[in-house]
């Protein structure tokens, strides 16, 4: 082990990846189809089993359809150990992936947590999609050793993570969390200053914010600006089909978040967004959104 002020990508041996749901079994399960020791954690332990089987249904679908043998299957399902205790899971852990729900208060709280309990070369990551890491570290003494490491639904397919350095992370963590996207099969991209949202959110939040203005002010149904943006620009899904696959409920959290952040009235989730969550048309997930799929 090199000097506990820093550390060195083939120092890492041992992972915890904190939170237990889909996001975060799956980024275990991803660490371990390429030989990481990985304990997953989760506050409630249901959530640990839960995650483990999922990920067992996934990797057995890719041994029946040829893409996996059932040997590394078995071995990548064995790397993923569940264990309650967030002190046992990160005790020994060379890097932490947090994982748990957009709530900055329960980030900050883990993120204290793991700064006493890990050893003081272990690297802490946020896979927050939208928070920035000063803010989720902000009372951590190894600001130096924290980052954004935001990967993308669903972890087992979707290639890109986005490395984030704060305003205190060294270039060695970033570096480090860079190099570890990539020994896990993804393909990392590096933020060197922050912002709400990093590259993807960003952009994406802008075009929805577009999108929803053009159908609120009556400028064009919602039908064809999705289908302006896929035969215009070639995008697999409209704006509003990916409202509807992600959660109408996530876009307007995602929103209500900036808006909480920034202030600015323009940030505010549209009234028709808000209307939605409360009627349950959460998208696809609720068999209805923008689109009806029940009738599919």
């Amino acid at each position: 082990m090199t000097d506990e002020r820093s550390l060195n990508i083939d120092d890492i041996k041992q992972i915890c990846v904190v939170g237990a749901g889909t996001m975060g079994s799956q980024i275990a399960q991803q660490l371990a189809l390429h030989g990481y020791a990985v304990n997953l954690t989760d506050a409630i332990a249901a959530n640990i089993e839960k995650g483990i089987a999922g990920n067992r249904t996934q990797l057995q679908n890719r041994v029946t359809k040829g893409k996996l043998t059932q040997e590394k299957a078995d071995i990548a399902l064995e790397l993923v150990k569940g264990v309650p205790s967030l002190e046992e899971a990160a005790g020994n852990a060379d890097f932490v992936i947090e994982a748990v729900f957009e709530d900055l208060e329960v980030k900050q709280d883990i993120f204290a947590k793991l700064d006493k309990i890990c050893q003081p070369h272990t690297i802490l990551a946020s896979n927050s999609s939208t928070i920035v890491i000063s803010k989720i570290a902000e009372n951590i003494e190894r600001k130096d050793k924290a980052c954004n490491m935001h990967f993308f639904h669903p972890v087992l397919v979707m290639q890109l993570v986005e490395v984030v350095k704060g305003p205190d992370t060294s270039e060695e963590t970033a570096q480090v969390t860079m190099e570890l996207s990539r020994r896990m099969g993804r393909e990392p991209v590096l933020m060197n200053k922050e912002i709400f949202g990093f590259i993807v959110n960003y952009i994406l939040g802008h075009m929805m914010d577009a999108a929803m203005d053009l159908y609120k002010g009556g400028y064009a149904s919602f039908e064809d600006i999705d289908k302006a943006m896929k035969l215009g620009l070639n995008h697999p899904m409209g704006p509003f089909e990916l409202s509807d696959f992600s959660g109408v409920d996530v876009w307007h959290f995602v929103m209500l978040q900036r808006f909480k952040e920034s202030g600015d009235p323009k940030d505010k989730p549209p009234a028709f967004l808000e209307e939605m969550v409360k009627e349950g048309r959460l998208g696809r997930k609720a068999g209805r959104g923008f689109y009806d799929y029940t009738k599919k």
